[in-house]
């Protein structure tokens, strides 16, 4: 089935992924296996804002692993002073944290550790925010981890996908764990099963490394990449990653919530 409309935009998605306050990158999911790029998130982000990012997609690590966000200032600052849609995941375990997210701007909000242990409460959770819940799913060796990716779970990916097909999420944010900041290339083979089996929009992300990758995850039936280590090892410019995905017509697949998130921000000032 098609995910996107067509033509669509595919989106290339800069990630800021944060560990006690910093821009970090950590390798297929160890905390211990770090590299600190910056001590400034807020500076990151708005260095891939003036890039050209359409879309930023910001990570709690701490959050992830403990349960309960811990860079939640770090986060409203980044979401105050990017003028683009932010999607934010890592320790979101209930609805007042996803409404506070929410509420301080974030236009999407990821979850994943109890969305995959309790189906209800992500039904519950997507019903309440429609369109503005993606369901992070993280993948290593064919199954599904949960926890900052220190656990899994015997969930299969297909049943998983079938059980939330009903349901008004914003899209499906798709992690090969192997592949994460190891420039090995994007899971192809996961990424087309994923996308045969739902009509939500699914975000590749993991392993991503150059230019063809992207150009080829663009002619994918894929709403977009999330990019991480390649930027920031210099692996692939924003630039370069924008213009490797051009070849897809724009179109306003996301305009609605973009501009909805446009008007949060002017109320809010």
């Amino acid at each position: 089935m098609d995910n996107r409309a067509s033509p669509s935009a595919f989106l290339v998605i800069p990630a800021i992924d944060l560990l006690e306050g910093r821009c970090v990158r950590l390798r297929q999911g160890d905390y211990s296996a770090r590299t600190v790029y910056n001590d400034d998130p807020v500076a990151v982000a708005r260095r891939w804002v003036d890039a050209g990012a359409r879309r930023l997609h910001l990570v709690d690590l701490d959050g992830a692993r403990d349960g309960v966000p811990r860079n939640l200032d770090v986060i409203r600052a980044i979401v105050s002073a990017c003028p683009v849609p932010c999607q934010v995941g890592g320790g979101i375990r209930d609805e007042a944290t996803a409404g506070r997210l929410l509420e301080a701007g974030a236009a999407y909000v990821v979850v994943g550790s109890r969305a995959v242990r309790e189906p209800r409460w992500m039904r519950a959770l997507a019903a309440l925010y429609p369109e503005r819940v993606l369901l992070g799913l993280d993948v290593r060796a064919g199954r599904i981890a949960v926890a900052g990716w220190t656990q899994t779970v015997a969930t299969e990916l297909h049943a998983l996908l079938g059980t939330v097909e009903p349901l008004p999420l914003g899209g499906i944010v798709l992690t090969a764990i192997e592949r994460d900041g190891m420039l090995s290339g994007p899971d192809y083979g996961l990424l087309n099963e994923a996308a045969a089996r739902t009509r939500h929009r699914v975000f590749a992300s993991g392993g991503i490394a150059c230019a063809d990758d992207i150009r080829r995850l663009a002619a994918m039936p894929l709403a977009g990449c999330i990019v991480g280590k390649a930027l920031y090892e210099g692996t692939v410019t924003l630039g370069d990653a924008l213009r490797a995905a051009a070849h897809t017509k724009p179109t306003a697949f996301d305009e609605p919530r973009d501009r909805a998130h446009d008007e949060r921000r002017n109320r809010h000032g």
